[in-house]
């Protein structure tokens, strides 16, 4: 799995407890589910259909860097199937797991369009082809 982007606990994504609030946590999931499958996609139209069960497994605390990673299960005919770990950066402990985020590429009217992908991509190798 690949770790995209890293996070900095900051007394506002605190719960009652002192503790990362869970829903700030989604917030960063959803958003990095979103980023990865428009670069993947080549589509800035990209919304979240699904997300399974989510295993909270730690907690993360005030000056923590977290880290996201996601990877890809599936390419679908319109959609991406995506699984996401959390972990923390310095000590690499598993905070949560979501094991399905599913997203889904729409047209400009909104509707699902083919994206025609069938392997991850990465960016340096379409700017490479283009050259």
């Amino acid at each position: 799995m690949r770790f995209h982007t890293r996070k900095w606990v900051k007394p506002e994504d605190l719960n009652a407890n002192g503790t990362l609030f869970g829903g700030r946590l989604l917030a960063w999931v959803d958003e990095e589910a979103a980023l990865y499958s428009i670069v993947q996609l080549e589509n800035k139209r990209v919304v979240t259909k699904y997300m399974s069960e989510i295993n909270f497994m730690s907690n993360a605390k005030q000056g923590d860097i977290i880290e996201i990673g996601i990877e890809v299960i599936k390419f679908g005919k319109s959609s991406l199937t995506l699984n996401c770990e959390v972990r923390n950066k310095m000590s690499h402990e598993t905070i949560i797991t979501v094991d399905n985020i599913i997203m889904v590429n729409l047209d400009e009217n909104g509707k699902p369009l083919p994206h025609g992908k069938t392997k991850v991509e990465y960016v340096k190798d379409r700017l490479a082809a283009k050259s």
